[in-house]
């Protein structure tokens, strides 16, 4: 089952998804994944990831941080675990920026790390964010950026069984 959830910045979406991660884990007896995707990058992203770490604390994750290559990922699990990918905004800038990364086949690359979790997982809960509401100007880099990633989370929401929009801390079902 694969569930996408999305919303803007501070929506609570990280939250409702661990929540529902942990509820379809233990309903199916499952063991826990939390795949992390962002780089350390300053005290910005630090405080970030502490603090994801502190929701997580105790509920019995496993943490993988992974940076790109998600079918790479995938392919380590092997106990049809449930998942929870946090997040595909950083997943798919790290593979579009990263010498590592796909560059120009990330969309690609991304969808088929998602296809190949979804064979391996009873559950793959996706955090991704939106990104195309504001109202600032954007470099071309940018532009680029946010076309990718839409390009992604229109094509996973397409997958998914079930798409969930956070706002104000309200999950709002688009899709199921």
């Amino acid at each position: 089952m694969l569930h996408v959830v999305t919303g803007g910045s501070g929506s609570g979406k990280s939250a409702y998804a661990e929540t529902e991660l942990l509820r379809l884990a233990k309903q199916n007896n499952c063991k826990k994944y939390y795949i992390a995707t962002m780089e350390p990058f300053g005290n910005e992203t630090l405080k970030k990831i502490a603090r994801h770490r502190e929701m997580r604390k105790d509920k019995g994750f496993d943490t993988l941080e992974r940076y790109v290559d998600l079918k790479g990922t995938a392919e380590m699990l092997t106990d049809r675990p449930a998942v929870l990918l946090e997040c595909m905004s950083n997943l798919t800038a790290n593979e579009i920026y990263r010498p590592d990364g796909a560059g120009e086949q990330t969309a690609d690359s991304i969808v088929d790390g998602v296809e190949e979790l979804c064979s391996r997982c009873e559950h793959v809960v996706i955090v991704t964010n939106e990104v195309c509401s504001e109202c600032t100007r954007d470099s071309a880099d940018m532009i680029r950026y946010k076309k990718i990633l839409s390009e992604v989370n229109r094509r996973l929401a397409q997958k998914a069984d079930w798409v969930t929009e956070v706002v104000y801390g309200i999950p709002v079902e688009v899709k199921r």
